[in-house]
């Protein structure tokens, strides 16, 4: 196969496309947005090799990423202070700075991301680069905005959007903070299901190959934004069906396919997103070695249950404390089910997964669970509780789905009162 080698001076991007002044249709004599070459990973030849700040800031030209120094980056993070610090993963630590248009003529003022490439960590120039090179010519609100970087000597640092409510994973496991509502939870898988999807449907389609709950990040009002592209692949191209490379990404997300095999495509994605969508619906983390026995692998333990709608309250997060939309759990739970299919060409496309998700949104936050009241019959051992519902009374067997959310009254304020309905909670 003839491999195609693109400098990076040629690949200038310009805007627009000049209008076609002999066109016989008044409609088309307007300038249009032109449709650009993306630069992908593949266009480069030698990926391991340093390049140049002149030529990484030429060939990115129409991204609008500005180049920053690395005096300048230690200035906004007050010398990259450990009070600073936002957290550190595989690529290297993360700091909150701040920049303003006196640091650089054209940017507004705005808190900003840092993170810096630790040379001696899990990744490495690569993916440093595979950074600027997808986020800094894709554009989404569902994609979070690389600002700049910087490349002076050992110095390889990415200035990103600051997302102040953090990851997903903070959010929805965080020990000692008040749970996520359920409509919050819809929002963001929805948010993250159209960033993975306009991902998959661009000309050039890109596989995340790293999606989990880490990478997705919140801004002030809960709106979710992908982040962390350094695992990020270009797709199959031509009559190609798969991508065949190095398996890397996190224990517990990967497709089973894409563990034994080494075979990326973007049904990989999917699979993992129903992960995230599994951790959502139970508040569970993908994998934790301290749950007993098979409950250690979320998907392993879950997926069995997803099948069946009466055993949705085994899975449902118990800090949502019963608040949440039964219709659209069970559609939620059937989705995630489809997601985590052993036979990739049974999931849904991330396309046809937005429409799922957007179908369940607005579905107001409801007790699903039912107050009872529980009258003790002492004349007969048999146990019966009745349930207020419209201030009418209806008998029900102890053993009904449910019992635990109920709560049961001492026989002393059932005597006392007129009707159930007069009861106070």
């Amino acid at each position: 196969m003839t491999v195609k080698k693109i400098t990076w001076k040629s690949l200038m991007l310009s805007c627009y496309k000049s209008q076609d002044i002999s066109s016989s249709d008044p409609r088309e004599k307007i300038s249009k947005p032109c449709q650009f070459q993306r630069l992908s990973m593949s266009d480069v030849s030698d990926l391991s090799s340093p390049l140049s700040v002149d030529d990484l800031s030429t060939s990115l030209l129409g991204s609008n990423l500005h180049v920053f120094t690395f005096p300048e980056l230690r200035l906004i993070t007050h010398n990259f202070a450990r009070c600073n610090l936002l957290g550190e993963g595989g690529f290297g630590p993360v700091y909150k700075g701040f920049i303003d248009d006196k640091l650089r003529p054209g940017l507004k003022p705005q808190p900003v991301a840092v993170k810096a490439l630790d040379l001696d960590g899990l990744q490495g120039h690569r993916e440093w680069l595979a950074e600027i090179i997808f986020l800094g010519q894709l554009r989404h609100p569902h994609l979070v905005k690389l600002i700049g970087y910087c490349y002076e000597e050992d110095n390889r640092l990415l200035v990103y959007e600051y997302m102040p409510r953090g990851s997903l994973e903070n959010q929805l496991f965080r020990r000692y903070s008040a749970t996520l509502p359920w409509s919050t939870r819809m929002t963001i898988a929805l948010g993250a299901a159209k960033g993975l999807a306009f991902l998959h449907e661009a000309d050039k389609p890109v596989i995340f190959r790293d999606f989990k709950s880490s990478n997705i990040l919140l801004d002030t009002d809960y709106n979710c934004k992908l982040s962390d592209f350094g695992l990020a692949k270009d797709g199959p191209q031509g009559g190609e069906t798969h991508v065949t490379t190095r398996v890397m990404g996190t224990q517990g997300y990967a497709a089973p396919e894409y563990i034994m095999t080494g075979h990326l495509t973007t049904m990989s994605d999917v699979y993992s997103f129903g992960v995230v969508l599994l951790e959502l619906l139970t508040g569970k983390r993908s994998v934790d070695n301290s749950r007993p026995g098979r409950e250690q692998s979320l998907v392993e333990w879950a997926r069995p249950l997803l099948r069946d709608p009466k055993k949705l309250d085994r899975l449902i997060d118990a800090r949502l404390e019963g608040q949440f939309s039964n219709r659209g759990a069970q559609k939620v739970a059937a989705l995630a089910y489809k997601c985590l299919s052993h036979q990739p060409k049974l999931r849904p496309s991330m396309g046809d997964v937005v429409k799922i998700l957007d179908s369940v949104q607005g579905f107001e936050d409801e007790f699903v669970g039912t107050f009872v009241y529980v009258v003790p019959d002492e004349t007969d051992d048999s146990k019966e509780f009745f349930t207020k519902k419209d201030c009418g009374v209806e008998k029900h067997d102890l053993h009904t789905r449910g019992w635990r959310n109920r709560i049961k009254l001492p026989c002393s304020l059932v005597a006392n009162a007129e009707s159930p309905c007069n009861m106070s909670m």
